[in-house]
């Protein structure tokens, strides 16, 4: 169904903007096993495709999130390693997904990503993690440097796991646990958004967390993402996102 033109409802950039350009060069930037560099209106990858720079034209949130363009992607302005606070409504950092760059670089099938998948050590816990773009190794960084915080464990372990090729329930959207570049941790201490009942872009979603401000800075500093910080809240959720997250990790 994806391919590397126009699909409907998507259109090219006629130029890009100075914060297009900077975000699409901080995507070349995270994965520079795949992506050589930002042409005219295309991202360019070391195998010479060309994947259009587009955006989508549906007018509803849920509709971008189904169908995003590439830009609707680099949108994202991921506060990593700030203060943990209440998102705004509809702030979502990193939820728009464009799943043709992640199907073309971790695996178009379920085959595919199992061909890359590793075992990771978490806390004694076996889980099976991509090794595309250093992510598994990212999260054994990650394990190691929370291990001298036992006072977090209970919120680490079990988790609730990491591969697993389904779509995100009841939309047409491949969640990023097909890809192997994402984990949850522990549901117990966990808030979702879907857990209370409320509708995608309903207002008035309630905020909760649970998960320390220092548990979720490690992983953002090894180029992880939290679903907390998303007005539709998953306070389990990382995924791997460095291109998200470089500022910070910067600073580790």
């Amino acid at each position: 169904m994806w391919a590397w033109v126009l699909g409907a409802g998507l259109g090219w950039a006629s130029a890009l903007t100075p914060a297009e350009s900077a975000a699409a060069q901080r995507l070349v930037a995270a994965y520079p096993a795949f992506l050589r560099g930002v042409e005219g209106g295309a991202l360019v990858w070391r195998d010479g495709t060309r994947m259009p720079l587009t955006r989508s034209a549906a007018t509803t949130y849920p509709g971008r999130l189904d169908a995003p363009g590439l830009l609707d992607q680099l949108d994202a302005a991921y506060p990593a390693c700030a203060p943990v606070a209440p998102p705004a409504y509809l702030s979502d950092p990193g939820r728009v997904r464009f799943e043709p760059l992640l199907r073309k670089m971790y695996g178009a099938s379920e085959a595919a990503v199992r061909a890359n998948l590793v075992t990771v050590d978490w806390f004694g816990q076996p889980l099976r993690v991509t090794r595309v773009n250093g992510a598994a190794d990212s999260l054994r960084a990650v394990a190691k440097e929370l291990t001298a915080h036992p006072e977090w464990r209970a919120f680490l372990t079990p988790s609730a796991g990491t591969f697993l090729w389904r779509a995100v329930a009841g939309t047409p959207r491949r969640s990023v646990h097909s890809f192997g570049a994402a984990i949850d941790l522990n549901t117990t201490r966990a808030t979702y958004w879907q857990w209370s009942g409320f509708h995608e872009g309903q207002r008035g979603i309630p905020w909760h967390n649970q998960f320390p401000a220092g548990l979720v800075h490690t992983f953002e500093r090894r180029g992880w993402i939290w679903g907390g910080r998303w007005y539709h809240l998953d306070t389990m959720h990382f995924e791997y996102r460095p291109e998200l997250t470089g500022a910070c990790a910067a600073g580790r």
